[in-house]
């Protein structure tokens, strides 16, 4: 016989465990830190340079930044910083080495989602930030699985429900409530409407009073941001019912979306969501705030079957918010129908010698057409011990391996970061301009 108090003693034990993990996977502190990249790294696969013209370079222009060099001398080690001020102030033949953004646009936004749990959702989205972030990009996630397994990945751990997609949600109620009520007392026809009212329980805490920056944490990454989620925000979906039956007049779903609106359009290049497995309040939130969805599905059968019921099930969401709302919202910039500019598939844990991953791959691009990314992320050792090690390929140090190892692990998520990013700098295009 099992009550709460027993679940409760099991997850006590579950912490002390997450503890010594985090001891060691990260710091001493148990703090993560980024490691620095050797100059062989920065040259040939972020600079995509000779090695040799790159160390030409650096000894000619001694107002560069010359990393740290080993006792040997045959290397250097430079830092993210480092990296991003040589990417500032060099050019190869005359081209700038910083990245592709549309002027006049904001931040674009994916939403990585499934329905189905463990399609690596939050794997493509954590080495893609990575990724993002080592091309010179500035990159924001956004953690809406209460399993919190990006942020664990991104190196927080305590984190307060308060500051998660559930804190921004409430925020939301309170403030958007608070909008109504106001333009109920400012109407000219001085009808006597009723008063939407929020309790105490959920005034008292404070959040309305939350700004915009109060939910964005750092991470070892100096340009990547997130805003991370906990184990305790799993009550979101039974708040958030709460919250609609407390104002049914609240568009939940455009809680996140109205958040983001108010970040300034200069922050941030990309903003990344990793989704629950499941169409819920958080997953709403999302899909809703997305420019483009980027479905991971893995190469079995049942994984496709999911997949297709995922997309079809969230069809029929959107359809019904759809015709339950009129076409623009009375605050926020969103419109319905909800409008996406591209989606994406992306197989994952793909083997390229396995006949049932091949005929699965051809059965996705049958169906799905150009929207199936031409690369799926194979599964290799490396990627393997990259997850359970809460890190990306990208944070693990070449020489713990073999070279050749780490590179085939590496080379699947550049290959599929490359596509990806091809993806976006076109669907980011045909954003609308900023005012």
């Amino acid at each position: 016989m099992f009550t709460h108090e027993d679940l409760a003693n099991l997850q006590a034990q579950s912490l002390k465990m997450q503890t010594w993990i985090r001891r060691q996977t990260f710091s001493p502190q148990m703090e993560k830190t980024l490691r620095r990249f050797s100059s062989w790294e920065v040259s040939e696969l972020i600079f995509k340079i000779n090695q040799s013209t790159f160390r030409g370079r650096l000894a000619a222009e001694p107002d560069l930044p010359g990393g740290e060099v080993e006792e040997d001398g045959r290397q250097r080690w430079f830092s993210l910083e480092e990296i991003n001020e040589l990417r500032r102030k060099m050019k190869i033949n005359r081209k700038s080495l910083m990245p592709e953004r549309p002027q006049g646009k904001r931040a674009f936004r994916v939403a990585i989602a499934n329905f189905k749990g463990g399609a690596g959702k939050s794997t493509v989205a954590l080495h893609l930030a990575h990724a993002a972030a080592l091309d010179g990009y500035r990159v924001l996630v956004v953690d809406f699985d209460p399993q919190a397994t990006l942020s664990h990945s991104m190196g927080l751990n305590d984190v307060a429900e308060d500051h998660t997609v559930w804190g921004i949600m409430a925020r939301d109620l309170i403030r958007e409530t608070d909008r109504m009520n106001a333009a109920v007392q400012g109407a000219e026809s001085g009808t006597a409407l009723p008063q939407r009212r929020i309790p105490a329980s959920i005034r008292d805490l404070g959040l309305g009073d939350l700004r915009v920056a109060d939910f964005i944490k750092p991470t070892a990454w100096p340009t990547i941001d997130i805003i991370p989620s906990c184990a305790n925000a799993a009550f979101v979906e039974f708040a958030s019912a709460q919250y609609r039956h407390l104002n049914p007049e609240w568009t939940f779903f455009g809680a996140v979306s109205r958040y983001l609106d108010a970040i300034p359009s200069d922050a941030y290049d990309l903003i990344m969501f990793d989704c629950p497995p499941a169409i819920g309040y958080q997953s709403m939130n999302a899909v809703f705030a997305a420019d483009m969805l980027y479905i991971p599905s893995g190469p079995g059968y049942w994984e496709y079957d999911s997949t297709t019921s995922f997309i079809g099930q969230l069809a029929e969401a959107l359809g019904d918010l759809a015709h339950s709302y009129p076409q623009t919202f009375p605050a926020g910039k969103i419109k319905l129908p909800k409008v996406f500019q591209d989606v994406r598939f992306l197989m994952t844990r793909y083997e390229p010698g396995n006949e049932l991953h091949r005929a699965m791959f051809e059965a996705f691009r049958k169906v799905f057409g150009d929207h199936v990314a031409e690369h799926p992320i194979e599964m290799t050792r490396a990627v393997e011990q990259s997850g359970r090690f809460l890190s990306s390929v990208y944070e693990i140090d070449y020489r713990d391996m073999t070279r050749e190892t780490w590179r085939r692990a590496r080379a699947t998520f550049d290959r599929a970061y490359e596509e990806f990013k091809g993806s976006v700098l076109t669907a980011w295009k045909n954003l609308e301009d900023e005012e």
